[in-house]
């Protein structure tokens, strides 16, 4: 099955991965984009430039006739509070209009510091964090509207991105941003196990359940198994592929927390802080069970071909006294930031 597909956010890293997962598998993609970003919208595919926050913009968009609505949107850390809520439902009114699926990328804030070792789609919701419970809220809208408004939703719920066109993930922005000075930085533990999600492997399994949309419930929550390792698994990863010793060198939560006092970003940041002492990861049951065997790069190959987007690792790499390059971040943050989103997707 193949349909046609309104992708809002697709100049963001999951909305461009998307993008070329629907496109490659016969769709035909509409790239919602802001104005000015059309030339980071995936090729092959059409650019509607727009706000995503003007309701009029993204309706005109959903107008031609989709069957599917990528709800691929999400502001930088210091908007996120007061923008998430206002994407979500310009994204719900979009797929009502249209009468098709709205597809919604979860995440784990909302399980909070007391999540278990393995999370399932019936794991209880119990946040800990304002951006927890605004996750929360998010979701129970969706069910809200299915159950009321007639609103089709797939939430896809996974770990952190990595992958893809762009920059903006702990793994670019933090874990490997000096891995060109053979440096590694590591949020949490080494032995604590985290839960990664390759943007091409989630991409292509959101395109295997739209196809499946009309068999499923009007309502469905999916976890999205992704990559879970643990930091010595990553170190030791990236060392094989970088075919050398790397310095491995922590993250500055204590300053950060002492920095947050002033400032709203660095706040939002250390709130998720939890995410890397507290070992966690999805389990995939439920998916399999509905779209058979999942997308799943191994962790190898999924990481070096990251490295290699990021910079140029093909085969042997030896490591250079050169700086990493200054691309800008999702939301402006430059690289040597901390990471603007811990679940990227952007405008």
């Amino acid at each position: 099955m193949t349909g046609r597909i309104l992708i809002l956010g697709a100049a963001g890293r999951l909305g461009h991965a998307a993008a070329e997962a629907f496109r490659d598998a016969g769709w035909t993609v509409l790239s919602f984009v802001r104005p000015g970003a059309d030339s980071r919208a995936a090729p092959g595919t059409t650019v509607v430039e727009g706000d995503a926050l003007d309701p009029a913009s993204v309706l005109k968009a959903a107008s031609g006739g989709v069957d599917v609505v990528l709800n691929a949107l999400n502001p930088p850390f210091k908007d996120w509070r007061a923008q998430s809520m206002p994407f979500l439902e310009v994204s719900i009114a979009a797929a009502k209009a249209a009468g098709a699926t709205l597809i919604f990328p979860g995440n784990v804030y909302g399980y909070g510091k007391k999540m278990p070792d393995v999370i399932d789609e019936n794991t209880p919701m119990q946040p800990t964090t304002p951006k927890g419970a605004i996750r929360v809220v998010m979701e129970q809208r969706l069910q809200e509207a299915s159950e009321q408004e007639g609103l089709r939703t797939i939430i896809l719920r996974a770990g952190d991105f990595f992958g893809g066109e762009g920059r903006g993930s702990w793994f670019d922005l933090v874990v490997v941003r000096d891995i060109r000075m053979a440096v590694v930085r590591y949020p949490g533990p080494l032995d604590v196990m985290h839960s990664w999600a390759y943007l091409p492997d989630l991409a292509q399994t959101m395109v295997q359940l739209a196809d499946r949309r009309d068999t499923l419930n009007p309502f469905e929550t999916f976890c999205f198994p992704g990559q879970s390792v643990t930091g010595a698994q990553m170190l030791s990863t990236l060392q094989k592929i970088a075919e050398q010793p790397l310095k491995l060198r922590s993250f500055p939560w204590l300053a950060l927390r002492i920095f947050s006092l002033f400032s709203n970003q660095l706040r939002e940041l250390v709130e998720v802080a939890y995410l890397w002492r507290i070992p966690h990861r999805l389990s995939g049951d439920k998916l399999r069970a509905t779209i058979g065997d999942i997308p799943q790069t191994t962790f190898r190959e999924s990481v070096h071909s990251s490295l290699d987007a990021l910079f140029g690792f093909g085969g042997r790499h030896a490591a250079t006294k050169s700086e990493p390059a200054a691309d800008e971040a999702a939301g402006g943050e430059p690289p040597d930031a901390p990471p603007p989103n811990t679940s990227p997707q952007s405008r």
